[in-house]
């Protein structure tokens, strides 16, 4: 779901696009060699953890629903988004992955949309997740519903490699998996109760079958 340059793993290469489809007469379903990172892109640094759970006295400084229609056979998302009580908000991105060291996942392009401009897009197939996203800086805790409730993960965005490089993990960190191309949100979507059962047991978190 990212777009830029850079060494790519077959396994990457493999997954990250999902269920072929066209678009605007483009064969969206095949993977593309990129040779450069599109001009309005950025730099993508993230570094992503587990939680066993929730931690206790939290911080807590902004509350989000969160709703991502990753549309099949692209590196395309649709995201709805609300804070508790207001309105929602739209965004069209475009995550293409180009990992390199310095926490970077590789390439990002969002834009805003209107309530019709979402419409007609979420028209097209895609899969769907649901998770509500607690904002504790440097932190941002997802929560996730569906067949996924029970996981959570925490994320923290940088500017630089050194910034990232640089964080301080807190106690209710479990497992760093930024490197763990199966829970990037890509991944995750497609994913069965009994693969983040099997997945989180890998780093030592137990999670129940229902």
């Amino acid at each position: 779901m990212r777009k830029g340059a850079g060494p790519v793993s077959s396994r990457s290469q493999t997954r990250s696009v999902r269920c072929g489809c066209s678009l605007a007469g483009l064969d969206l379903g095949q993977n593309v060699k990129v040779q450069s990172p599109h001009q309005y892109a950025r730099i993508e640094r993230e570094r992503r953890f587990l939680l066993a759970q929730f931690p206790g006295n939290a911080n807590v400084v902004r509350i989000r629903r969160i709703v991502d229609r990753d549309i099949d056979g692209t590196t395309l998302r649709l995201r709805e988004q609300c804070d508790d009580g207001g309105p929602s908000l739209f965004k069209f991105t475009q995550k293409v992955s180009a990992r390199t060291t310095g926490a970077q996942q590789g390439f990002i392009t969002s834009m805003y949309l209107t309530r019709d401009e979402f419409g007609i897009l979420a028209q097209l197939s895609a899969k769907t997740l649901r998770k509500t996203r607690y904002s504790m800086p440097p932190f941002g805790i997802d929560v996730f519903q569906g067949a996924l409730e029970g996981l959570l993960l925490a994320e923290a965005e940088f500017d630089s490699a050194a910034e990232a490089d640089s964080l301080t993990l807190p106690s209710f960190i479990s497992g760093e998996v930024s490197d763990d191309i199966r829970f990037t949100g890509g991944q995750l979507v497609c994913a069965s109760r009994q693969d983040i059962v099997a997945w989180l047991l890998e780093y030592g978190i137990s999670l129940g079958p229902s």
